[in-house]
Order: structure tokens, then sequence, then C-alpha cells
């Protein structure tokens, strides 16, 4: 079993609930309650049961506060799926769009939604 990884100190377990006090993202304060039981000398099993999570998210949460500090623990979009049209396309389309219908070719004469 490998070592868990080691939390970053410059940050005390009272300055990470004094942060989530401040807070209004509810996912951040979980994050950022659950790395300051580690902290406090808690397990990482603790840790993981004050955020709702596996183990492995807490080491997860743990590489994003050290690379990050707080602001790492923030929630993100998800990127989701990349676009399968290149700009030249997505120009095309739009030029498409904006011209409007033919009529005798699309038998409308508006889009719709």
């Amino acid at each position: 079993m490998a070592a868990a990884i080691g939390v970053r100190t410059d940050y005390a377990s009272a300055d990470l609930r004094g942060l989530a006090r401040c807070c209004g993202d509810g996912e951040q304060v979980r994050r950022l309650l659950a790395l300051a039981s580690i902290l406090d000398g808690g397990s990482r099993s603790e840790a993981a049961k004050i955020g709702g999570v596996t183990l492995q998210i807490v080491r997860d949460w743990v590489i994003r506060f050290n690379a990050d500090g707080p602001d790492g623990l923030k929630s993100r979009k998800a990127p989701g799926k990349p676009s399968i049209l290149n700009d030249e396309q997505r120009r095309a389309l739009a030029d498409i769009v904006e011209a409007g219908p033919i009529p005798a070719a699309y038998g409308v004469v508006r889009w719709r939604l």
C-alpha cells in the first residue's frame, strides 16, 4: 500500500474552517472541512466520511489543494465532449442559419427550434 500524499502545511485547519464559513459553494465547503480534519490529524477515512466520498476522491482533493490551495477545491464545470466541427465548419453553419431557409428547398419560411 502506498503512503498517503502529504497535505501542504501553509494552511492550518482553522484557516480552512474559516474559509468554509465564508464560502457560498457547498461542494467547496465539504472539501475544505474534509481537508481540515486531515490537518487536525484525522484519518483519510474520516475525511471521506465528512465529505461523503471515497478515499480516491479525498486523494484527488489533496492533490488539487496542494497544487492550487483553497481555490483548487472550487467546483469546476466538466469540460464536456469536444466539438466535432472545426472553426471553418462552424462558420459555414452559422452562415447557413443566418441566411435562413430557402422555401423551395426546405418547404419552410423560417427555422424553428
